[in-house]
């Protein structure tokens, strides 16, 4: 049997009721008591990292669960770790650029529900997790919820209650759970070479989503305390004639300064593509802006602050390194950069 370590950081699926609401209150060996036909499954050994809601979740907590897989990385098959929904796909993209090429897998999962609770997804969520982590195909860092599997960089919470909350954006999923059994639409890629660990991550990010009528000047006052700005555009992408008046004025000055603007768009599935309309193409190709495409952005924020904190990174460093697909990040950068 496969040899499992669970990793528990709290969230709904390790809450108790209180009298001001849920509170994250179970270890992770409680709740691995809920399930005991996990002993049918695989050996589990349990870790707690923290025990916090995850909207407290902070860049500091994910260099903690990275440093609980490396120190025990040899011992282990694999690793689930418990977290809470709201920011479980940005953990799950960050971890992806924390922990690359890992042969073995590193699944997150949550719930809607407590474990504790009689109606509850949580038991057929961990379960379901165990199962997908102690199969011999799966690698990397991905997440399992409501019997799907979503690769870590390609997740978005859009359901608030339900349990189906997860979806895979501008991906298919790669595999799903089914009568406790792994079935994959996507065959897995063997890594070649070593996993690589990353322990730093600037946490400068800010984003902008655009409205409209937006006054001229926030984004300047942004940069001011930021050293990176995305900004949630509409559509395929374009900037406000206010906003790009305040682009051309202060971007020499931003630029000397190490600062970064990168774009993206607020509709979830099919990304951007600045090139398309005149109030997006001219201010791209001035600039050379960075362009998230398909990146969800989770993705892209974890990704920036992945990069950001990596030495020596000029400009066209941290461009290329960007477009470069790390656990599927991103498929369309390639393509479009050089049309």
């Amino acid at each position: 049997m496969k040899k499992i370590l669970m990793i528990g950081t709290g969230g709904t699926i390790a809450s108790r009721q209180t009298e001001n609401g849920l509170a994250p209150g179970l270890t992770p060996q409680d709740i691995l008591s809920y399930i005991p036909q996990v002993e049918q499954v695989c050996e589990v050994e349990t870790f707690q990292v923290c025990n916090i809601d995850s909207t407290n979740v902070t860049p500091e907590h994910w260099k903690l669960i990275v440093e609980a897989v490396e120190e025990r990385y040899d011992s282990y098959d694999g690793f689930v770790i418990c977290h809470g929904t709201d920011t479980l796909a940005y953990t799950a993209a960050a971890l992806s650029y924390m922990i690359q090429n890992s042969p073995k897998p590193i699944v997150i999962t949550g719930a809607q529900k407590p474990i504790n609770m009689d109606v509850t997804d949580a038991k057929t969520n961990l379960l379901d997790s165990f199962i997908y982590a102690s199969d011999d195909n799966s690698e990397d860092v991905s997440i399992v919820f409501d019997g799907k599997v979503i690769l870590g960089t390609r997740a978005k919470k859009e359901r608030a209650k339900s349990y189906n909350a997860f979806s895979s954006i501008n991906f298919p999923y790669p595999a799903v759970i089914q009568d406790e059994q792994v079935i994959r639409y996507i065959p897995p890629v063997r890594h070649q070479g070593e996993v690589r660990f990353y322990h730093e991550m600037k946490d400068s990010v800010y984003v902008l989503k655009l409205v409209p009528g937006m006054r001229n000047g926030v984004l300047t006052q942004i940069l001011d305390f930021y050293d990176c700005v995305v900004i949630e555009s509409f559509g395929v992408g374009g900037l406000p004639d206010s906003i790009t008046k305040e682009v051309y004025e202060g971007m020499k000055k931003w630029k000397e300064e190490g600062k970064l603007i990168v774009m993206t768009t607020q509709v979830v599935s099919e990304g951007s593509n600045m090139t398309v309309y005149e109030v997006g193409k001219k201010v791209k190709q001035d600039f050379d802006l960075l362009e998230a495409y398909d990146m969800t952005l989770e993705a892209t924020i974890t990704k920036l602050m992945w990069l950001m904190a990596q030495p020596s990174n000029s400009y066209e460093e941290i461009k290329n390194r960007f477009y470069t697909m790390i656990n599927h990040d991103i498929l369309f950068a390639g393509f479009r950069e050089e049309k």
